[in-house]
């Protein structure tokens, strides 16, 4: 049977209603708490998503390699450069004055190209040279439609990063309408088609959650908020959601069945709001037998009651004197 990393997507959630501190974190915080190596003591990999808003620095990844334990994964989102193009030339063109702006040079300029995938690979390099570096996630926006344009562009982009275990998330139904040729392009070069649930619209990639290579199997669960996902007042509103036991049980038999064709299946959880993801975490690992590593503060088991009585509680949310390391 594959190996399970089970976990949340991010670790970091300071501000605002979706904030994790005096839920899963303490507030304030006690001299020495390390957010990090307080999430690893419950889990064994994390999914990155500030690697999506600037390049990876070697200096980060190496901190981020001492503070968990031996056997700690990561999965780090690519750089918005390599699968959102377009949106990297928008901030581009806010930094240049209109009368400067040249729109084939910004075009240029908002293409990855050698230098950027060499640059990316220093970055994660003190994680790979670990055997921490779980697996790269390169997730496209919902607008990347599978035509002979997008299809050129994921195969150079699968080439560049050849290299490493990677995952591969579109969102667009075009995909899936050419199941056959999709699978084909990520088979050839070892990528997994990332499994993902979401609130589905006309437009929406249709999955039929089955591995697609013996690798590895990753799926990525987002909530099902279909009233806030688009139409929302701040964007974390559309991850408030908490899956229902029965809900998950769906993914695990899934999971539990893929593990018995794959080496590794990677699970996230990405409906961070409140810690709901967490909680949902948690639930899974228990649903598939894993040990619920790490104890959990009584506030967090009185929020998320369905944790009652699968694991171990601590009353306070720190222990006066523990420095995590």
């Amino acid at each position: 049977m594959g190996v399970f990393r089970i976990g949340t997507s991010g670790w970091h959630y300071p501000t605002g209603p979706s904030t994790w501190n005096g839920i899963f974190y303490p507030k304030p915080r006690p001299r020495g708490f390390d957010e990090l190596s307080f999430y690893a003591d419950h889990f064994n990999t994390v999914e990155v998503n500030t690697t999506f808003y600037g390049q990876p620095r070697a200096e980060v990844c190496r901190d981020w390699a001492k503070r968990t334990p031996p056997d700690f994964e990561f999965a780090l989102k690519l750089y918005q450069k390599f699968t959102h193009p377009g949106m990297y030339e928008e901030r581009l063109a806010k930094a240049v004055p209109p009368d400067a702006r040249d729109d084939a040079v910004l075009a240029e300029l908002a293409r990855p190209n050698a230098a950027d995938v060499d640059e990316f690979r220093r970055g994660v390099d003190p994680l790979a040279s670990k055997g921490k570096l779980g697996v790269l996630l390169a997730q496209f926006p919902a607008s990347f439609k599978s035509d002979a344009a997008a299809v050129a562009y994921l195969t150079e982009l699968l080439r560049a990063f050849a290299g490493y275990p990677l995952a591969v998330e579109l969102r667009h139904r075009s995909w899936s309408d050419r199941l056959g040729e999709t699978l084909a392009l990520l088979n050839g070069f070892g990528a997994a088609l990332a499994q993902i649930d979401e609130p589905k619209f006309k437009l929406s990639i249709r999955q039929n959650q089955l591995p697609n290579v013996t690798s590895f199997y990753y799926m990525r669960l987002h909530g099902r908020n279909a009233a806030q996902w688009w139409r929302h007042e701040k964007s974390d509103d559309r991850y408030n959601y908490l899956y229902s036991v029965d809900e998950l049980r769906e993914f695990t038999e899934t999971a539990e069945a893929a593990s018995h064709i794959v080496r590794k299946v990677y699970l996230y959880t990405n409906n961070h709001y409140s810690a709901k993801s967490v909680a949902n975490a948690a639930m899974i690992k228990a649903q598939l037998g894993e040990p619920l590593d790490g104890e959990y503060p009584e506030e967090f088991v009185n929020r998320y009651p369905e944790l009652s009585g699968i694991v171990s509680r601590r009353a306070t949310l720190f222990t006066p004197g523990r420095k995590s390391v």
